[in-house]
Parts: structure tokens; C-alpha cells; sequence
């Protein structure tokens, strides 16, 4: 059996590792017992981060588009509390674009924050949004939103 090697330690990075920010809230309920945002509240503003750049990009379109993103992998590494009240502003890039699916990296920054207080990653898999199979390749709509999203 070989030995365990050492794993390089996750680390919080800079506001200058992102394309692009959106600005969300926390809400009162996301607290958790020891003062802080519950550990899922993250991904969940992981997922609202992405989906609101991509609505605001003018990709997705949450009641009558032919095109939505399925989660099939989601990661997170924790370096600092967030809690309500606190605003919070989440930094989206692309790092892997495939014909049908896409591993977003996003961080999560305290209002003023110049690192990161969490940084994880989900993948979407784009299907058509009536049959839930993949799509051939991304729409053009999509392609262009993600332009944005690459450093």
C-alpha cells in the first residue's frame, strides 16, 4: 500500500480571481445555532448566484426556456463565517465549458471582504427542459453569458 501524501490546503482567494459579482442577501432564517450562516445556505447561494447572472445575461429563462442547468456536482471549502445581516457578494468564473456542461467556481466575499470567506464549485449540465436529456451544444445565448464569466 503506498503512503498518503500531503494534500495542498485549500486556500481563500482575492476579489481579482473572479469575472464577474452579483450582490445577494442573507436572510434571518439562514442562520444556524452558532451565529453563522448553516453550512448549506452556501450552496444555496452558490446556485442563486449563477442562475441570476445567467437570467440577468439574458441565457436563462426560468418559465419558458427551452434550456436549463441541472447541478450534478457541487463542492465547498469554508475560511471565514458569514452571518445575517451581512450582505454578500459571490464571484463567478468558468474554468471548464464542455458541449453540454459547465464547472462554475464561485467565491463568496463579506461586503468589503478582499478575500474569500467560502470558495467551492458546482457543475451544470444543460438538458432541454422537457425531455431532461443533454443538449447537443450550449445555445448561443449561453455561449455569449459565459464569455463573461472567463477570465
Amino acid at each position: 500500500m503506498q503512503p498518503m501524501t500531503a494534500m495542498t490546503r485549500p486556500q481563500a482567494e482575492p476579489r481579482s480571481a473572479f469575472a464577474q459579482f452579483e450582490r445577494l442577501g442573507t436572510r434571518w432564517a439562514d442562520n444556524d445555532i452558532y451565529g453563522h450562516l448553516n453550512n448549506v445556505v452556501y450552496l444555496s447561494l452558490f446556485d442563486t448566484a449563477v442562475n441570476q447572472y445567467l437570467i440577468r445575461a439574458g441565457a436563462l429563462d426560468i418559465h419558458a426556456g427551452a434550456v436549463i442547468g441541472l447541478v450534478v456536482e457541487t463542492h465547498c471549502n469554508f475560511f471565514d463565517s458569514l452571518a445575517f445581516p451581512q450582505g454578500v457578494e459571490a464571484g463567478i468564473r468558468v474554468v471548464q465549458r464542455g458541449r453540454s456542461s459547465v464547472r462554475y467556481e464561485i467565491a463568496l466575499f463579506a461586503d468589503g471582504a478582499e478575500l474569500c470567506a467560502a470558495r467551492g464549485h458546482f457543475v451544470h449540465v444543460y438538458v432541454d427542459s422537457s425531455s431532461r436529456r443533454p443538449v447537443s451544444e450550449l445555445p448561443p445565448e449561453y455561449v455569449i453569458a459565459l464569455e463573461g464569466l472567463t477570465l
